[in-house]
């Protein structure tokens, strides 16, 4: 089964990463023009076209914080990464930066 939180789940844990200059990962699996539209302040851009040749780039520890748009690519993102990979330490953002956008929380580079 895929671990998910909600943007309301994720916000706090977000934001206290921030305040105490905590690592965290967040990782989006959007286009490069989606997220330069809007994405969630500090999110690493790792396209889902990209994924299988960039996989050591995503922490084995830890965890791993997968957005898109609004939570299917990076569901399937965490899918292969847990089946194909092994990795344990992945959380899928239900609702993805649509949600975050919507919930009025911080975004960069423009809005949805």
């Amino acid at each position: 089964m895929l671990d998910a939180v909600t943007v309301d789940q994720l916000y706090p844990r977000w934001l206290v990463a921030r305040e105490n200059n905590r690592p965290f990962t967040l990782i989006d699996v959007r286009s490069p023009e989606e997220y330069r539209a809007c994405h969630v302040p500090g999110a690493r851009l790792i396209s889902l076209n990209t994924l299988m040749s960039r996989a050591n780039e995503v922490p084995k520890e830890g965890d791993v914080f997968l957005i898109c748009h609004s939570g299917a690519r990076s569901a399937q993102a965490a899918v292969y990464l847990k089946q194909q990979l092994g990795f344990n330490n992945l959380i899928n953002v239900d609702g993805g930066t649509m949600a975050w956008s919507n919930s009025g929380y911080p975004v960069e580079g423009g809005v949805n």
